[in-house]
Order: C-alpha cells, then sequence, then structure tokens
C-alpha cells in the first residue's frame, strides 16, 4: 500500500477503477441526471477516475440519485429503467469486477443470467431436453421482482460472502439511492435494486440464490429447474406433483418478501407424440421463445412427428415488426440512411432466434423483405409499382446465381442503391441474412 492510500480508510486498487472503466465505455448507454456523457468524462479520464478512486477511498463518496424513465415491455404496459451516472456506474462496475469471481462459483449449476461464461442459449438447451424426460412444467412468474427485493435479506447474503467494508457501505447506499424524474420529482427507495444498474443483476442473482437455487437444492433435489434471473421454470413427472410444487413455492418467496404472480404462474403439460394425455395448457414462454408442439422429423427414418419444441415467441415476432414498422423504411431516400441500426438489430435477432426452429424467425423476418420491397418499387421507376418485378429484384440481389450462397455482395448492393462505394454499403450483409424469400 502506497503512502497516499495508507491514510484512507479504504484499500482499493487503482487498477480496479481503470478496468471499470473500460467496461462502462465497452457497454455505453446514455448519461444519467448529471447529463455527463461517456464521451465527456473520458475527456479528463485520468483526473476524473483520479478523484473517484480518492472519494471511495475516504468513504466520502455517495452516488447521485438514479434518472428513472419507463421502457415499453414486449408484453405491454412499461417498465422503470434506472439510469445511474457514468461515474456512478464506474464505481459500481468495480465493485461487480471484486465480487463476480468470489461469487460465481457459489451459483447453481442451473442459474444462467448475469454469470460468464452462461447465456440464455444454454437456459433454453436444457429446457429443452429436459421437456422431453419430464411430462410437466410449473412455468413461475414473479410478480415485481426487481422493485420488491428486500434489502435485509439481500445484505445478509452479501455479507455471507463480503468482508470488505468499501463494498458493503457502498453496496448500502446504491440500494437506498432515490429515484429522480424527468421532471425533478425524486422517489425514495426502501426496497428493490434499480433495473439499469451495473450492480443490480449480480445483487438479485444473489437474492434468488438463497431464496430459491440453494434452497431447492437442499429441498427438492429431484426437480431440475432453469433460472434466468427471475424467469424460472421447474419439470416435474407428473401434474399432482407440479400443483404440490406450485403451493410449496409459493409460501417459500412470500416468506423471503416476494409474491408468485398466479394470473401468469401455469402448469403446461409438454405434450408430444408419445404423450396421451389430455390438458388446457400445453405451451410456455422461456426467454423470448414459446415451447409448445412442433412438427418434427427423423433425419434418419423421414418419419414426421410431435415433439415438444421452442420457437420464436409471439410477442418477440409482433417487438421485430413494431421495430421494423419504425424505421419507415418506405420513406428512405436510400437504405444507407438506416443501414447501421437495421444490421445491428437484425444480426441480433438472427443470432438469438436463429438458434432453434430457424422456420419460425425467418417466416417473420419476411416481413423486412417486403419493406425492402416496397421501398425498391416507390424508388425506382422501372418497376412501375410491380411488386413482382421487386420481388424479383430482391431474390436477384439476394441469391447470386454464380456465387451458390445466400449472401447479398457488396457490389449488388451498391448498384441497387445507387452507392459505387461498396465499402460503405453494410446494409448489405444485412438483406443476406434476412434473405428467405
Amino acid at each position: 500500500m502506497n503512502q497516499e492510500q495508507s491514510n484512507k480508510p479504504f484499500s482499493i486498487p487503482k487498477h480496479l477503477l481503470e478496468d471499470a472503466w473500460k467496461e462502462v465505455k465497452e457497454n455505453r448507454g446514455s448519461a444519467g441526471i448529471d447529463t455527463v456523457s461517456i464521451k465527456d468524462y473520458g475527456q479528463s479520464l485520468g483526473g476524473n477516475l483520479y478523484k473517484l478512486w480518492n472519494r471511495m477511498c475516504s468513504g466520502s463518496y455517495f452516488p447521485q440519485p438514479v434518472k428513472l424513465v419507463e421502457i415499453p415491455k414486449k408484453s405491454g404496459g412499461k417498465r422503470p429503467l434506472g439510469i445511474p451516472t457514468v461515474e456512478d456506474r464506474i464505481a459500481q462496475s468495480a465493485a461487480v469486477l471484486f465480487l463476480t469471481e468470489r461469487l460465481d462459483k457459489e451459483f447453481h449449476q442451473d442459474s444462467y443470467a448475469y454469470r460468464p461464461g452462461r447465456n440464455a442459449h444454454e437456459a433454453l438447451s436444457t429446457a429443452r431436453q429436459r421437456c422431453w424426460r419430464y411430462d410437466w412444467v410449473l412455468d413461475m412468474d414473479i410478480s415485481k421482482f426487481f422493485d420488491t427485493i428486500d434489502h435485509a435479506l439481500l445484505m445478509r447474503a452479501v455479507k455471507l460472502h463480503v468482508s470488505e467494508r468499501w463494498i458493503l457501505l457502498y453496496i448500502e447506499r446504491w440500494l437506498k439511492v432515490p429515484y429522480q424524474k424527468v421532471d425533478g420529482e425524486r422517489i425514495e427507495r426502501t426496497m428493490g435494486v434499480p433495473q439499469g444498474s451495473v450492480i443490480g443483476p449480480v445483487l438479485a442473482n444473489l437474492f434468488m440464490h438463497y431464496v430459491f437455487d440453494k434452497w431447492m437444492r437442499s429441498n427438492y433435489p429431484l426437480i431440475p429447474f432453469e433460472r434466468y434471473a427471475d424467469d424460472t421454470i421447474c419439470h416435474c413427472r407428473t401434474k399432482e406433483e407440479a400443483e404440490k410444487m406450485k403451493d410449496i413455492i409459493m409460501n417459500r418467496l412470500l416468506e423471503c418478501g416476494l409474491k408468485l404472480n398466479e394470473d401468469k404462474t401455469r402448469i403446461v403439460y409438454c405434450k408430444d407424440s408419445n404423450r396421451s394425455e389430455n390438458h388446457e395448457i400445453v405451451s410456455f414462454d422461456f426467454l423470448g421463445y414459446t415451447f409448445r408442439p412442433r412438427k418434427a422429423k427423423n433425419s434418419k427414418t423421414g418419419i414426421v412427428f410431435t415433439s415438444f419444441l421452442p420457437g420464436m415467441s409471439q410477442k418477440s415476432k409482433n417487438h421485430i415488426h413494431d421495430t421494423i414498422r419504425s424505421w419507415q423504411l418506405v420513406r428512405k431516400k436510400d437504405l444507407i440512411e438506416v443501414d447501421t441500426q437495421m444490421e445491428a438489430s437484425v444480426r441480433g435477432w438472427v443470432n438469438y432466434y436463429g438458434k432453434f426452429c430457424q422456420s419460425v424467425m425467418k417466416s417473420t423476418l419476411q416481413a423486412l423483405n417486403h419493406a425492402i420491397v416496397r421501398w425498391a418499387v416507390r424508388k425506382y421507376k422501372r418497376f412501375k409499382g410491380s411488386f413482382k418485378r421487386g420481388w424479383q429484384w430482391l431474390i436477384r440481389h439476394a441469391y447470386p446465381v454464380d456465387s451458390g450462397h445466400r449472401n447479398l455482395t457488396l457490389s449488388g448492393l451498391s448498384t441497387l442503391t445507387g452507392h459505387r462505394n461498396a465499402a460503405t454499403c453494410q446494409a448489405a450483409k444485412l438483406l443476406g441474412i434476412c434473405g428467405s424469400v
């Protein structure tokens, strides 16, 4: 420890804040209530990080109120999102970097959210396999999970793994910091963790580890589950077992200050060709996918049968359609105006929803093909309002005859958009991956 830090109550490595800054910069995000952007903060980075480090080491660091914004939910309504200032995100990232390795090794193998090396596709793949082995699923929905986490219980869990006083002090401050609306009104907080904060996901995961994961492992080790934050499903052998577990888990959550949403919590029968029971609910949504009976074909025998499989959910489809409409492509003079935004969105959709039942995802992205054809018919006089010619144009450029691949070449899009500089035509990549005409 250097002389400068020896006079301070807390010892925090400077490199921790430097690494935290890199994380915040990479994740981007908007400014908090102080209106200081990431770019603004980085202009005097050395001095800003030193001041933050100095205050955190001395205990004089106090987070600013969290800017409260509301974002639309796919299921309707709005979700409150808290946006801390850039500086507060750096401080929280430093704590997360410090905690992640220590906490991650304690977590359950079927906890998939906010963990290095784990992702939603793993949870979906595991759920798919278990739906083939277990006939019934308990699909649970916790009401307002992030907003109702009990601070006292959460801090008890934190203290089981953390003895560093600076982390304990600042977590308590981050938990209690108020929301601030756009009009300046402040909302005091006595429970919950802000959605949108850096530290929130880690704390929420730790809370559910003790409320649910560890409790299930100790008391019901034969009931497998997949949990992604508060999105959780349990696999049961019989309907009676699922009904019993619903009541047991509901009481457990109540003991810990959480409430199961009974209207959205359902018992689902994983119906397929080998299961003949009758049950009114044979589908459930999990992580943007709908699990339900779907036609499948044995690759070796060619026999068609019914399997219980995941595919893009209707809510996800609606979200994609709404996003495509919001681009208003038909009004654009050139696709280059929106190519970067389009490419990022479509690549994200393809990478996520193309994992299972690609045909469902491709049929949904056909809406983008329609929008592009409408744009072309309106832009090029030679089509004279002919959508047939517009589709032929899209097919010709999305599926070059001589390439043998379903990719739109950069030179092809340069020609059709009127731009000869192919290097700037990023939309070419996008048309290639959504070309399912």
